[in-house]
């Protein structure tokens, strides 16, 4: 048989195709569909309408994360549409027959940190959800898709979804990183350098030194923010630290099939002579701590460099950079260090698991909250709340003037009581920074990794982690 070497984008797809459309579209299976409180009701209301069953319950998941309070998660919520949302959750999968990840279970989270914990979430496999960060799930070698809520309806209703093919651009981060620099800085420094739509029609493979030195949940923050750069999805090549990852996993294959299980997926990673649509080099050791300074994540800087000026700036992008410097009331030219700060947020389906935890907890112990700040500390999980507190994280986040919260999105959508006010400005170790993103109107967002707002959180402004502890 002659050898054709693919990607791993190419060898999923193929596993999982179903047929060609006439439209150009390929019916894909989907192996996992995870839901949540936000984007499912209207779905099982179409299913309903419709006279359909869930055609295959036992591979969709639920949870709920997007409105769930972070201070007091007692029943019932004190919110009434939040209550009205869960209880309806709640409802769709007692009368569909579908696993439901509720507080009172030990395992609800947001939905991209709960996924991998589980072992739900393994290589090979094509993932889908009704939000935009469902990219996080590549990190596995899946393929995963965001979906809207027509599509959450087609995939409850025939397991499938009608997906055009996509291009697959390698991006290799080569090099070594500083110390102080992480795996936000380099998904952030990505998109800087290929714009937020530069990956429009591609999958994005992402690879090289810097990628493979990565643990799993670093790996997850980088395919995470894939979305931010405009690709469909973004995937890293399942390896040896993969397969320990998920060994023992609540959803793993068992013992006597893990191994054999765990050969298929090394063998589904890119053939080391695979065709790409492009390849893209960017030197790691060149990355310096970003953060953000306009109103979307392409808007990013090293923490040395100054906000940019529209003279200095493509044509084509000017527009854009005067109305982020007008929104974020920044002057062009200025360092983004020594920014003022109101709130720090450290959390998200970015950046809220342990280890994002432990680097925000050594910082956190260097010092106090300064004076007028706002901290909140907010866990992706309730596994991952477990943890830190077992290793005395919390207590060491309250000493320092956090706010140690329970599990969910919290303020990286502010879906929930945990809400920017008025013209504040939050160092956030979220994935968006867009207008009234974190739910003031006027609120202003910058980005950056749970070190450097941690440090934020300490200095009452932007400053360089590295300088620190």
């Amino acid at each position: 048989m002659t050898h054709r070497p693919r990607s791993l984008f190419q060898k999923v797809w193929e596993a999982h195709r179903v047929r060609e459309l006439d439209s150009g579209q390929t019916q894909l299976l989907i192996g996992t569909h995870l839901i949540h409180e936000v984007t499912s009701p209207q779905a099982f209301a179409m299913l309903r309408e419709l006279g359909l069953p869930v055609r295959f319950p036992e591979r969709t998941f639920a949870t709920v994360d997007h409105i769930i309070p972070t201070d007091d998660q007692s029943r019932p919520l004190s919110d009434e549409l939040a209550e009205a949302m869960m209880s309806e959750l709640e409802r769709n999968c007692r009368e569909y027959g579908i696993r439901f990840f509720g507080p009172e279970t030990g395992a609800q989270g947001i939905v991209h940190v709960i996924g991998p914990e589980l072992g739900l979430t393994q290589p090979g496999m094509t993932i889908a959800c009704g939000d935009s960060h469902t990219s996080t799930h590549g990190a596995f070698g899946a393929i995963a898709f965001g979906i809207g809520t027509s599509q959450v309806r087609d995939v409850l209703a025939s397991q499938c979804l009608a997906i055009a093919p996509l291009k697959v651009r390698r991006i290799e981060v080569t090099g070594e990183l500083q110390p102080g620099v992480y795996a936000k800085d380099v998904i952030l420094a990505i998109i800087r350098e290929l714009g937020v739509n530069g990956g429009t029609g591609y999958a994005y493979e992402y690879a090289g030194p810097v990628i493979d030195a990565m643990s799993m949940e670093e790996r997850m923050t980088v395919c995470n923010m894939s979305i931010e750069g405009g690709a469909r999805c973004g995937y890293v090549n399942p390896d040896e630290k993969t397969v320990e990852y998920l060994r023992g996993r609540r959803f793993a294959p068992d013992d006597a099939r893990f191994e054999a299980r765990a050969a298929e997926w090394l063998a589904m990673a890119s053939d080391p002579d695979a065709p790409y649509d492009d390849v893209v080099r960017i030197d790691g050791s060149t990355i310096e701590p970003s953060v953000t300074w306009g109103i979307h994540p392409g808007h990013n800087l090293g923490i040395s460099e100054s906000i940019p000026t529209p003279a200095e700036t493509p044509e084509d992008e000017r527009a854009g950079v005067e109305e982020a410097l007008e929104y974020m009331d920044f002057v062009a030219g200025t360092s983004i260090a020594g920014t003022p700060i109101d709130v720090a947020f450290i959390g998200s389906c970015t950046n809220g698991r342990i280890s994002d935890l432990r680097e925000a907890a050594r910082i956190a112990r260097t010092g106090h909250v300064r004076k007028g700040v706002r901290a909140l500390v907010v866990p992706g999980s309730a596994a991952v709340q477990k943890e830190a507190e077992a290793e005395g994280l919390d207590e060491i986040f309250r000493a320092a003037g956090f706010e140690w919260r329970e599990p969910g999105c919290s303020m990286c959508l502010a879906m929930n009581p945990d809400k920017l006010r008025g013209r504040e400005v939050c160092a956030s170790s979220s994935n968006r920074n867009f207008k009234g993103r974190q739910g003031s109107p006027s609120g202003r967002t910058l980005l950056m990794s749970p070190a450097m707002v941690a440090a934020a959180a300490l200095a009452g402004e932007v400053v360089d982690v590295r300088k620190i502890g």
